[in-house]
């Protein structure tokens, strides 16, 4: 083999056409040497479809992106000596920085080995944490090495792993269990997705250093069925491991035996929460139990059980290998080592970012993801999902750390980072948010239940331009009380976005029930258009596109807009080329 030519074949990868461009060079290999392959996501889904080409050392040569299926016939030239044959295709420097400027350890195999081959993950060392821990540590060995490294779980908590895994280990009982959360549910989050489609073995690995640490003889992947690609591949991954003796009966010849399975979750928000996660493990409606008991002293079956995220255990084999000072060097005082983030939103490079506790958000944003689309300002930044809150742009420089994020009213939740410029209404993305906890609450408690509906109709009143004085203080009277007698994690943070809103942009919620306007005209019923006459230059396109003819004039002479007609659905705005059609 001369070359290897790599297709990142990550769900977005897949979405933006890696399917199509695989196929295209495997109809032409026959013209080559080379070996076609794929591998998962590696971060950069702004660049989707990425193809990399290796060298016979397996040294990357060339990056390609934003790939289509018509270059296949470049790519082969390229293996058969054409150093031309690429021009346009490579990644430029700019956007290489995307991952020089990262750290990476849960996502050190993601878009480098294929996910699909087990030799591939032993070849990056995968398993040899597993061997050492096996053959030379006893499982309070194992926990203390967790401890030194101060790694806390990544599924939004931030509670020490060490702890938990002391707390299942010292439960009386012989049937123990290990259960990872993959239920992996917050809007703009995909941080999980992409570490199981890419490198199931680092999980399954993670998963079987924890299962020996506490005593547990069956682990569970609890993903949601949304995420078919993860499901599959970490089917596949479980069998080749079995296969290979990594997973069953005397795994590596050693006393340590376990089973692992999956199960696939219909899809509810609230089965994050670990005990809900248990319920619906069970058969039953995903609900969350009364604590205590926690579920290190009664969980699955209501025997002992601990529950990590994946991210948590993607981060164990490379601690296990490195040592738990390696891993404590890295991030500030109260948080240690690395956190993966998905970058979304008004960003001018979204994908995954994986940074030491520490950077400033403005690293994040603006060094690794270069900044807001189309020059637009920062406004702010969602940090935790619907659990969380938003941060303003006079709080940039915010240390990424639990204690700090804490202060900012958001939380550092599982790593979801919506990033929100001027044009974002934050009353209209706090309902957005209520609207969505609402719907996910199961219920069980009227704090949440009743609560989250009733300040999702003053939101809805709110942005349809009907709020009434005292609406904010009804909604902050509302919030707390929910914060306070809310059974889970669900309801208890609901409130986090519309709180962290009034305190950083009350004036939008002010304007929007005085004045009846939105600052950021957002807000479909608080929008009215016109038309400046010095910049019509009467070309009649937005005549044309007015769906209710609210629009006169002739050509080549300033129109107007009859208000009374008009719906504000911004057809004229989005077509005129002369920013003649003005939001008011």
């Amino acid at each position: 083999m001369s070359m290897k030519i790599v297709v990142g074949e990550g769900s977005c990868g897949i979405a933006a056409g890696a399917v199509k461009v695989y196929d295209a060079l495997e109809a032409l290999m026959s013209k080559t040497d080379a070996e076609l392959t794929i591998t998962g996501c590696i971060g950069m889904c702004f660049l989707e479809p990425i193809v990399d080409i290796y060298n016979e050392n397996n040294v990357l040569l060339k990056r390609l992106v934003k790939v289509s299926a018509d270059k296949a016939e470049n790519i082969i030239a390229y293996t058969n000596g054409d150093e031309n044959a690429l021009d346009g295709l490579e990644i430029t420097d700019d956007d290489k920085s995307f991952l020089d400027q990262q750290t990476r350890i849960a996502l050190r195999h993601c878009g480098v080995i294929n996910p699909e081959k087990l030799e591939e993950y032993t070849a990056a060392d995968g398993y040899k944490a597993l061997e050492k821990v096996l053959k030379t540590m006893t499982p309070e060995d194992v926990i203390e090495v967790i401890k030194t490294s101060g790694l806390a779980g990544r599924g939004g908590a931030g509670f020490p792993t060490w702890f938990k895994w002391n707390a299942a280990r010292q439960s009386q009982g012989e049937e123990k269990y290990l259960i990872c959360n993959a239920d992996e549910g917050d809007p703009g989050a995909f941080m999980d997705r992409a570490v199981i489609e890419s490198d199931p073995h680092n999980l399954i690995e993670g998963m079987l250093i924890g299962a020996y640490a506490i005593g547990a003889k069956e682990a569970v992947v609890y993903v949601r069925a949304e995420y078919p690609l993860a499901i599959e591949r970490l089917q596949n991954a479980i069998k080749q491991a079995e296969e290979a003796g990594f997973l069953g009966d005397n795994i590596m010849g050693t006393d340590f035996s376990c089973k692992m399975r999956i199960k696939a979750g219909a899809g509810a928000f609230v089965c994050g929460e670990e005990t809900a996660l248990i319920e619906s493990l069970q058969g039953e409606r995903g609900m969350p139990r009364l604590k205590p008991p926690f579920p290190a002293q009664s969980g699955y079956w209501y025997k002992p059980s601990n529950i990590n995220n994946v991210e948590t255990f993607a981060n164990v084999s490379w601690i296990m290998l490195n040592g738990g000072e390696a891993f404590a060097a890295m991030g500030t005082e109260g948080s240690k080592g690395t956190k993966v983030f998905a970058l979304t939103g008004k960003i001018r490079k979204g994908g995954l970012v994986e940074i030491p506790m520490g950077k400033t958000l403005r690293d994040v944003i603006f060094n690794i993801g270069g900044g807001i689309r189309d020059n637009k300002e920062f406004k702010a930044v969602q940090m935790g999902g619907p659990s969380g809150g938003c941060i303003p742009a006079h709080l940039l420089d915010t240390v990424i750390d639990y204690k700090a994020l804490g202060a900012t009213g958001a939380i550092m939740g599982s790593g979801g980072m919506v990033v929100m410029d001027e044009s974002t209404c934050m009353v209209s993305m706090a309902q957005f948010f209520l609207d969505f906890t609402a719907k996910e609450s199961c219920g069980k408690c009227v704090h949440c239940r009743i609560g989250t509906k009733r300040m999702l109709e003053i939101l809805n009143r709110i942005v349809k331009g009907e709020g009434k004085e005292g609406d904010i203080e009804l909604l902050e009277e509302l919030c707390y009380a929910i914060k306070d007698g809310a059974l889970c994690g669900l309801g208890q943070t609901a409130p986090n976005p519309v709180l962290t809103t009034i305190k950083y942009f009350r004036n939008e919620y002010e304007a929007h029930i005085n004045d009846k306007k939105c600052p950021a005209h957002s807000c479909g019923d608080l929008i009215s258009y016109k038309i400046d006459a010095d910049k019509c230059k009467g070309c009649t396109m937005c005549s044309k596109k007015c769906p209710v003819d609210a629009i006169t004039g002739t050509v080549k002479n300033p129109h107007a807009i009859d208000a009374e007609k008009c719906i504000a659905c911004g057809s004229c705005y989005n077509v005129c080329k002369f920013g003649a059609v003005i939001k008011d």
